[in-house]
């Protein structure tokens, strides 16, 4: 079975040319475990005639294997695609489908209940225009329901459903219907959701999905589908603004050189005065290009072509932004932050940002607090865990156009990956950009780096040694810096306990200091070879993605990572200081190589085996290093 309409048998142009010009809805449904968002879904796609008989036909035998509905169809297996899904009876990623009803056209987002899949639900909500929030009339407003509502409104979801949904197992009762609206409405005022709209229904009996049922004649409102066909999405972003980040220069030819984005707030026409931004250079829209043809103008959610009148450098990234309502542009801010990394958020650790087109550098520089869900208090933390929420200042390594997320959703949101594995661990939303980001600027001077090394007579360098505790790393440096100082070098060493005296007294052992810990020892590292110093710094770093950061903060010409490989058992015997005894005894946790992981350079610009070589002879090996690098004579 398909959708049904008499325009199919009789004119199918205009049908489909009807079809074309239908209103779309994104919605999601979420809520607790068991509050039948996925039944909701299949029921809806059955009542809307778009199960196909060989679909109907599989929902018949596999209600019968694995259905939980007894001898009825289980319509939550037209949605619960996944096989894990089918044997729990559980959502786990987030499944979309699409239907379409005579008056508008529909793309769900059946979410997960389960908080550990929190992440999975933030997904399917970020481009949602309505929320579907199901409640199981049986047990009320639960912790899920809660946590679920906050995250709607943090995500900008401005129109809610409540579905008292079961209400068949409770009788159609009208008192437990008003209870849950009257203590779910209490809860929803205090964090922003204005709009909620509740409805009774059974999602497997069909109550209040496609029509007003006779079993609740005491409820007087629309049904599910009636409320989706007729509510008004507001249309904030085609009047707001216009904002277009630019996704590709687009050079065809030699005569032709556009940019193509798509429009994610405003209006744009011919004639109208834009800037690009970050540079600020301003020019006229000459052309806008689409598949069919130019465009009189191009609204948000259209993707284009724009040709400009003058010749601007322009690139991915980029964002073309009305000339008279301009965003701001920044390079750190206060953001809420969704984590969802299974390790947790690190401040000042690196990682990598996606914001609209453009990718940056940014680093947690400061939480302030975490959110809990369920009561709303604000509690001082120093990290967040999965699926924890919390408000945090942000730094990125340039500055980016942008809006408030509450604005513009595409110009205010952004995603976190992880370095290394590249797995996304956290989505943030930008609450505005901090003061000290406009009002601290780069200070030019007349004496630079390259002066500073011809009267040095020799090219700057950090030379960054790494290695477990033990390994010989101080001492190599150390003898290193006695050879280069008797050839009249500048040098300065910095070694791992020798800052912890001062810079860095006031930090840990725990993952989060460590990080902390190397990402000052760089700043100083940087300042110093900006000084024109040869500078070797010994300290263990044991994370990569630590160590990889230095090296793009200082410079792939002046860095030079030299790993001291030392097996464990050896660099244990040696135990100068006695540490890998106490961390054996229990005494010393968070010991490297004991309790805390190691993580050896990949591609080092040099590798010193301390089982066959003495310590002069790697200092020989690291000036041998320098010389091919330029670094000295």
């Amino acid at each position: 079975m398909v959708h049904s309409s008499n325009l199919i048998a009789d004119d199918i142009e205009q049908y489909l040319e009807r079809h074309a010009t239908k209103s779309m809805l994104r919605f999601i449904t979420c809520g607790s475990v068991d509050d039948g968002k996925s039944t909701l879904i299949g029921r809806l796609l059955y009542e809307s005639k778009l199960v196909f008989e060989d679909q109907l036909s599989a929902l018949e035998s596999d209600s019968k294997k694995v259905g939980t509905q007894g001898e009825g169809l289980d319509f939550a297996l037209l949605v619960d695609g996944l096989a894990a899904e089918r044997e729990q009876g559980i959502t786990i990623d987030v499944a979309y489908r699409y239907f379409t009803t005579e008056r508008r056209k529909f793309v769900v987002a059946d979410t997960p209940g389960h908080e550990q899949y929190t992440r999975n639900m933030v997904t399917g909500a970020s481009t949602a225009d309505l929320a579907v929030i199901l409640v199981d009339a049986r047990k009320g407003v639960l912790t899920q329901t809660r946590r679920h509502s906050y995250l709607v409104s943090l995500l900008g979801i401005r129109h809610v459903v409540l579905a008292v949904n079961k209400l068949d197992l409770v009788d159609y009762s009208q008192e437990v219907f008003e209870q849950i609206v009257d203590e779910y409405t209490g809860f929803a005022a205090e964090i922003g959701l204005a709009s909620v709209v509740p409805i009774p229904m059974s999602a497997y009996m069909g109550d209040n999905l496609t029509e007003r049922s006779p079993n609740t004649p005491w409820y007087r409102g629309p049904s599910l589908i009636e409320h989706l066909e007729t509510v008004e999405i507001d249309d904030d972003l085609r009047t707001g603004p216009f904002r277009m980040p630019v996704q590709w220069v687009n050079r065809p030819d030699l005569d032709f050189r556009g940019f193509s984005g798509q429009v994610v707030g405003g209006t744009v026409r011919p004639g109208d005065r834009v800037r690009v931004l970050p540079s600020g250079t301003e020019s006229t829209v000459e052309r806008i290009v689409a598949m069919d043809g130019d465009l009189d103008e191009a609204v948000a959610g259209r993707s284009v072509t724009i040709t400009l009148a003058d010749e601007i450098d322009i690139s991915r990234g980029d964002v073309l932004a009305a000339a008279d309502a301009l965003p701001g542009v920044a390079d750190q801010f206060e953001a809420q932050l969704v984590w969802m990394g299974e390790h947790e958020m690190l401040p000042e650790r690196p990682y990598v940002c996606q914001i609209g087109t453009m990718t940056v550098q940014a680093r947690i520089t400061r939480p302030k607090y975490k959110v809990n869900v369920n009561t709303l208090e604000q509690t001082a933390t120093v990290a967040l865990a999965l699926n924890e929420i919390g408000v945090c200042n942000i730094s990125f390594d340039r500055p980016v156009p942008f809006d408030a997320y509450a604005d513009n959703r595409d110009t205010g949101g952004f995603i976190l990956i992880d370095r290394l594995t590249n797995t996304t661990v956290g989505a943030g939303m930008i609450a505005h950009s901090l003061r000290r980001s406009d009002n601290i600027h780069w200070q030019a001077v007349d004496v630079n780096a390259e002066s500073r090394a011809v009267l040095n007579g020799h090219r700057p360098q950090v030379l960054w040694f790494t290695g477990l505790s033990g390994s010989g790393k101080s001492t190599i440096a150390n003898e290193l810096e006695r050879q280069l100082h008797a050839s009249g070098c500048h040098t300065y060493l910095l070694d791992g306990d020798n800052v912890r005296h001062g810079l860095n007294r006031d930090l840990g052992f725990t993952e989060a200091d460590r990080v902390e810990n190397i990402r000052r020892v760089t700043e100083v590292a940087r300042l110093m070879a900006d000084a024109g110093l040869i500078v070797l710094a010994s300290f263990i770093s044991p994370f990569r993605a630590e160590r990889d950061a230095a090296r793009e903060l200082i410079g792939e010409d002046r860095f030079c990572e030299v790993f001291v490989d030392t097996p464990i058992d050896v660099a244990e015997s040696r135990d100068p200081k006695g540490l890998y005894k106490k961390a054996r005894r229990g005494d010393l946790t968070n010991f490297t190589g004991i309790d805390s992981p190691y993580e050896s350079p990949e591609n080092p610009a040099l590798r010193v085996d301390t089982t066959v070589t003495t310590p002069a002879e790697a200092a020989v090996q690291v000036v041998e290093k320098l010389r091919s690098r330029g670094v000295i004579a």
